[in-house]
C-alpha cells in the first residue's frame, strides 16, 4: 500500500516538473508575439492536487469510457472530482504581429473598397438630378419668356385669320409667322382663360414682343381700340413707288418720305422676299429698289396708319399672287424673280390688254434670246427712257451716269437693273406664257390703242410712218374741234 502511495506521489511531482518546464518554454512565445496566452496552471496543479486515495484492487468491471470512470470514482453524497484539465504541453495558437497587421490592412482595404464602389453611383446620381433640374428651369424660363413676350422683336407682323380658325389652328400659324415659339404652351395658356377664344377672320397686327394675353386680345377684338378713320386707295397698273407714295399722303394715311423707305427696306418675313437676289446690282436706283413690288389693287388703309403696316398689306397681297404656279413656270424659263418683274414691269408699259401684251412679251424675248438679230439684244423700249427722265433723274442728289445708261435700253443690251413700274397680272402672265413669234418690233397708235407688229426693220418703218400719219391726222381733227368750239363760245 505504502509502495503505491509512493508511486502516486511520484507522478505528481513529474506532472508539477514538467509544468514548470511547459512554462519557462512558453514565456519566450509570449515576448515574441507580444499576445496573451493561457498561462500554465501549474499553481492551480499544486493547489488542486487530487486527494491521495488507498489504491484499491481491481476487480474486473463492465469497460466504461473515461468521462463514466470519473464519475464513477466519485463516492455517493460526495462531490464529484473536477475533470482534469488540457495538458499544459499543449499551448494555445498564436498569431504573430505580422499576420495581425495584415488582417487589419486587408478589412481596411475592404471597407474602403466598398466606400469606392459606392462613389459613383452617388456622383452619377448627383449629376443627374443637377442636369435635370437646369434643363426644367432652362424650359420653364424659355416658356415665360414666351409667353411674356420678353427679349422678342418688336416689329409688327401682319397676319390673315382666316374663317371659324381654332386654337389650334391659330397657335400653329403664329408658331409659323414667327410670332411665339411654341404652339403647346400658346394652347395651354388659351384653355386656362375663363373666356372662350372666338378669333376673328380678317387681317390683324401682332407683334412677337406681345404677351399671349394680348395677342389673344388684338385677334379676338376684346382690345377695345380708338376706331380711326379708313380709306380706300387705288393703285392703277403701271403706278410707279413715288407716285403710289403720294397718293398715300394725299389720302392722309401716311407720309410719303416714310413709306418709300419702309417699302424698300422690306425683310417682313414673307416668301417671295426669299426669292429676290441677295446681292443686289450696283447699278440699280436703291430709292426704287423694290420698284414692281407694290401690286397694283384697292386697299383699304386707315388714317395716319403706321406706315410698316401699311408695307406689310401691300407685300400680303403680292405675296398671295405669286402663286406656287407662277413661281415653277418662273423657274422652268430660267427667269429670276426679279427678271420676271422687270421684263414684265416694260410690257405694262407698253401694252394696254392682255392680247397685245403676250405679243409685245414675244418681241421682247426673241431679242433677248437672239442677239444675233437685227435689233442685237436690245429693248430699245421707249417707257424705260422715260422712266430714267422723269423718274429717277429728278430724284437723284449726285447724278449717275451709268446708273441712268443702264436703265435706258436704246443704250444698254438686255434688262434693265430693275422694274419701271408695278405690273399687273395680265402683264406678268404675259411674260410667263412666253408666247412663239417671228416678231421683233412693234408700234402702237396712242390715240387709238392699237398696236402693229412686223418681222423685220422695213416692215417697222412701214408701220411706223402709218402710225404718225394717222396720229398726225387725228391732232389736226382734234385741233379743228377745239377751234370750232372756241369760235361758237
Amino acid at each position: 500500500m505504502a509502495d503505491n502511495n509512493n508511486d502516486v506521489i511520484n507522478d505528481i511531482l513529474n506532472q508539477l516538473d514538467n509544468a514548470k518546464k511547459n512554462e519557462a518554454e512558453v514565456k519566450p512565445v509570449q515576448e515574441k508575439t507580444e499576445e496573451k496566452v493561457v498561462k500554465p496552471a501549474a499553481e492551480a496543479v499544486h493547489r488542486e492536487a487530487p486527494a491521495v486515495r488507498p489504491v484499491q484492487k481491481h476487480t474486473e468491471r463492465p469497460q466504461q469510457t473515461e468521462g463514466a470512470r470519473q464519475d464513477a470514482s466519485a463516492a455517493p453524497g460526495q462531490p464529484r472530482p473536477p475533470r482534469p484539465r488540457p495538458r499544459m504541453d499543449e499551448a494555445a495558437p498564436v498569431r504573430s504581429n505580422a499576420a495581425v497587421k495584415r488582417n487589419a490592412a486587408h478589412h481596411k482595404k475592404k471597407k474602403k473598397k466598398r466606400r469606392r464602389s459606392r462613389l459613383p453611383g452617388v456622383l452619377i446620381l448627383t449629376v443627374s438630378i443637377f442636369a435635370v433640374s437646369i434643363c426644367l428651369s432652362l424650359v420653364i424660363i424659355a416658356f415665360g419668356k414666351d409667353m411674356f413676350g420678353i427679349g422678342k422683336d418688336d416689329t409688327t407682323k401682319m397676319i390673315f385669320v382666316k374663317e371659324n380658325t381654332n386654337t389650334e389652328q391659330m397657335s400653329q400659324q403664329l408658331y409659323e409667322e414667327g410670332i411665339i415659339n411654341s404652339p403647346k404652351c400658346f394652347q395651354l395658356f388659351s384653355k386656362f382663360r375663363k373666356t372662350p377664344d372666338v378669333y376673328l377672320p380678317g387681317e390683324h397686327f401682332v407683334s412677337p414682343n406681345m404677351a399671349y394675353e394680348t395677342i389673344i386680345d388684338t385677334l379676338t377684338n376684346e382690345e377695345k381700340e380708338e376706331q380711326k378713320e379708313s380709306v380706300n386707295v387705288t393703285f392703277p397698273e403701271a403706278i410707279t413707288l413715288y407716285k403710289a407714295a403720294d397718293l398715300l399722303e394725299q389720302n392722309g394715311v401716311c407720309s410719303a418720305s416714310d413709306f418709300m423707305f419702309y417699302f424698300n427696306a422690306g425683310g417682313y418675313g414673307y416668301e417671295f422676299e426669299n426669292k429676290l437676289n441677295k446681292n443686289t446690282n450696283t447699278l440699280r436706283f436703291a430709292d426704287t429698289r423694290m420698284e414692281g413690288y407694290l401690286f397694283p389693287d384697292t386697299y383699304t388703309f386707315t388714317k395716319e396708319m403706321d406706315p410698316e403696316q401699311v408695307c406689310q398689306k401691300i407685300y400680303f397681297n403680292f405675296d398671295q399672287k405669286l402663286t406656287d404656279e407662277r413661281i415653277k413656270r418662273m423657274e422652268s424659263l430660267h427667269l429670276s424673280l426679279d427678271q420676271l418683274i422687270t421684263l414684265a414691269s416694260i410690257v405694262q408699259a407698253e401694252a394696254p390688254n392682255r392680247e397685245d401684251m403676250n405679243l409685245v412679251a414675244s418681241v421682247f424675248w426673241n431679242r433677248l434670246e437672239h442677239e444675233d438679230a437685227e435689233t442685237v439684244g436690245m429693248l430699245q423700249s421707249d417707257p424705260t427712257k422715260n422712266y430714267v427722265k422723269d423718274t429717277i433723274r429728278p430724284h437723284m442728289t449726285v447724278i449717275n451716269n451709268d446708273i441712268l445708261k443702264a436703265y435706258d435700253t436704246y443704250q444698254t443690251k438686255g434688262l434693265p437693273p430693275g422694274a419701271i413700274c408695278n405690273p399687273g397680272l395680265d402683264a406678268i402672265d404675259a411674260v410667263l406664257e412666253k408666247k412663239p413669234s417671228d416678231y421683233y418690233y412693234f408700234i402702237a397708235n396712242i390715240y387709238t390703242q392699237k398696236t402693229y407688229f412686223s418681222k423685220t426693220n422695213d416692215e417697222h418703218l412701214q408701220n411706223t410712218a402709218m402710225v404718225k400719219a394717222d396720229e398726225a391726222q387725228y391732232e389736226a381733227e382734234q385741233a379743228a374741234r377745239e377751234a370750232e368750239e372756241g369760235t361758237d363760245e
